[in-house]
C-alpha cells in the first residue's frame, strides 16, 4: 500500500474526481437498485410501500453503527497508510472485521425477537405490522453479511482505490435487479413471495458481493493480516477504532432516529404521508448521490494528507468540495422541479400518496445544495479526528433544530407544514458548516490515538 492512486502529490481536483467517479457509479447502481426495490413493491399495494417505509429507521440505525465503524476504520487505515505503516494497517483490518461480526450479529438476533413491539411503537398497525415482520425476518437474518461488506468496501476505499468497491456494490444491485420481480411476484414455477420476496432478493445479492469483496481483500489485494488472538492488541486496537466510531455511528443513527421520529408523527395523521415520506427518502439518496459519493473519496484523502503532515493540502480539498456540491446540487433542483410530478407516478398512483410526495419532491431539495454541504463537512471532521464535533454538528441539525420545527410546522400547516421544516434546517446548518469549515485545522495529536500507536503484537 502506497501512494500510488496519487492521495498526496497529483493535483486535488484530478484525485478527487478520479475517486469520486467510480464512488459514483456504484453507488448510483446501489440506489438505483433501491428505487427498483421501490417500484416493484409499490405495485402490491399502499400497504406493502407504507410497511417498507415504516423499516427505514430500523434498517438505517444498523446500517449506521456499520457506516460508524466504517469511519474509525477509514480515519485509522488512512492514516496508517499515509504514513506508511502497511502490517498495523492489515492487522488493525482484521480487528475490526471480528468486532464488526460480533456487534452486528448480537443486534440483528435482539431485532428478531423485538420486530412487533418497536414497529408497533413507530406507529404501524396490525396488518402493516403482518408484511413488516415477513420483510424484517429475512433483513435481520442478513444483516451480517451487508456489515462486513460495507467495512471491506470502506477498507477498499482507504487505499485509495474506489473502483473495486464501485464493482462490488455494482454486481449487488444487478443480482438484486435481477431477482426482484422475480421473488416478488413469481416466475415459473417460483410463487410470488411479495415482500418476503423483495428482502430474499436483497439478502442474496448481499452474499454475492460479499463473495467478490472478500476474493479482493483477502487473495488478490492481501489487505488483511490474521493474527493469533491477543486480548492486549485487539482492545488497543477497538480503543482506536471507538475514538472515531462511536460519535461517528451516533452522529449517522440521529438521521434514522430522527425521520423515525418524523414517521411516528405522519403515522398518526395519515398512513399515505408515511408512504410518501419513505418513498422520498430513497429518491433523496439518489439525488445526493454526488455528495455522497465525493465524501466517501474525501475522507481517506484527508486521512492520508494528515497522516503524512500535509494539513493544508487536506483543507484545501475539503473547502473545494464544499463549494463543489453546493453548486451542483442547486443547478440539478432545476430539472427536478419539472420532472416531480413525472417521477411521483412512477411509484404510486394512490391520489393522496402523489400529492404528498409531488409536495416533497419540490419543497425539500431546495435545500440540497447546504445539506449537502452538512454532510461532506460532518464526514469529514472525522478524518480530522474530530468526531465529536460532528456528533454535535448533527444533534443541533438534527434535535435542536429539525424535530422542533418539524413538530411546530405540523400543528401550523398539517403535513406540509412538517416538510417544510426540512428545507429551513438545512439551509441554516449549511451556512454553519461552511464557516466552521473555513477554521477546521489539524488537532493537537494529544486528541487521539496516533496511527503508529496502534498495537500489532
Amino acid at each position: 500500500m502506497n501512494d500510488k492512486h496519487g492521495l498526496l502529490t497529483q493535483p486535488i481536483g484530478r484525485v478527487l474526481l478520479n475517486m469520486t467517479l467510480p464512488n459514483l457509479l456504484g453507488i448510483l447502481t446501489v440506489l438505483g437498485s433501491s428505487l427498483v426495490d421501490m417500484f416493484f413493491i409499490g405495485k402490491l399495494g399502499t400497504e406493502s410501500l407504507s410497511a417498507v417505509s415504516f423499516t427505514f429507521p430500523v434498517t438505517l440505525v444498523l446500517s449506521s453503527i456499520v457506516i460508524g465503524i466504517g469511519a474509525g476504520l477509514s480515519t485509522n487505515l488512512g492514516r496508517l497508510i499515509g504514513s506508511r505503516n502497511n502490517h498495523i494497517a492489515k492487522v488493525f483490518l482484521f480487528d475490526v472485521m471480528c468486532f464488526t461480526l460480533v456487534i452486528i450479529a448480537a443486534l440483528s438476533l435482539l431485532g428478531l425477537a423485538t420486530i412487533k413491539p418497536l414497529f408497533g411503537l413507530l406507529g404501524a398497525n396490525a396488518t402493516t405490522l403482518l408484511l413488516i415482520n415477513d420483510y424484517m425476518f429475512y433483513w435481520f437474518l442478513s444483516a451480517p453479511i451487508l456489515a462486513i461488506l460495507m467495512v471491506g468496501n470502506q477498507a477498499l476505499r482507504a487505499t485509495g482505490d474506489t473502483r473495486p468497491p464501485a464493482k462490488i456494490m455494482m454486481s449487488a444491485a444487478i443480482v438484486n435487479v435481477i431477482l426482484d420481480p422475480i421473488l416478488i411476484f413469481g416466475f415459473g414455477p417460483i410463487a410470488p413471495l411479495g415482500l418476503e420476496g423483495a428482502a430474499i432478493a436483497t439478502s442474496i445479492s448481499w452474499l454475492v458481493a460479499l463473495s467478490v469483496s472478500s476474493y479482493l481483500i483477502l487473495i488478490k489485494r492481501e489487505l488483511v493480516a490474521f493474527a493469533a488472538f491477543n486480548w492486549q492488541r485487539i482492545l488497543h486496537n477497538w480503543r482506536s477504532l471507538a475514538h472515531i466510531a462511536r460519535p461517528a455511528t451516533l452522529m449517522n443513527m440521529i438521521n434514522p432516529i430522527a425521520n423515525g421520529v418524523i414517521m411516528a408523527m405522519l403515522a398518526r395523521v395519515d398512513h399515505s404521508s408515511v408512504a410518501a415520506f419513505g418513498t422520498g427518502i430513497r429518491i433523496e439518496s439518489v439525488l445526493l448521490i454526488v455528495v455522497m459519493a465525493l465524501s466517501s473519496s474525501l475522507t481517506p484523502f484527508i486521512a492520508q494528507n494528515l497522516g503524512a503532515g500535509q494539513p493544508k493540502r487536506a483543507k484545501q480539498a475539503l473547502l473545494m468540495s464544499l463549494k463543489f456540491v453546493f453548486v451542483l446540487q442547486t443547478l440539478l433542483y432545476i430539472p427536478l422541479y419539472f420532472s416531480a410530478n413525472f417521477i411521483t407516478h412512477l411509484f404510486t398512483s394512490d391520489p393522496l400518496v402523489v400529492d404528498w410526495l409531488n409536495f416533497y419532491l419540490i419543497v425539500i431539495p431546495t435545500a440540497y445544495g447546504a445539506l449537502g454541504m452538512v454532510i461532506v463537512f460532518a464526514n469529514s471532521l472525522n478524518a480530522y479526528h474530530q468526531p465529536v464535533r460532528s456528533l454535535m454538528l448533527n444533534l443541533t441539525r438534527l434535535i435542536l433544530l429539525l424535530l422542533p420545527l418539524a413538530a411546530l410546522g405540523l400543528v401550523l400547516g398539517g403535513v406540509k407544514g412538517l416538510l417544510v421544516a426540512l428545507p429551513v434546517t438545512n439551509m441554516l446548518m449549511g451556512i454553519v458548516s461552511y464557516i466552521l469549515a473555513t477554521k477546521v485545522a489539524e488537532p493537537n495529536k494529544k486528541q487521539y490515538h496516533h496511527a503508529s500507536d496502534v498495537a500489532v503484537e
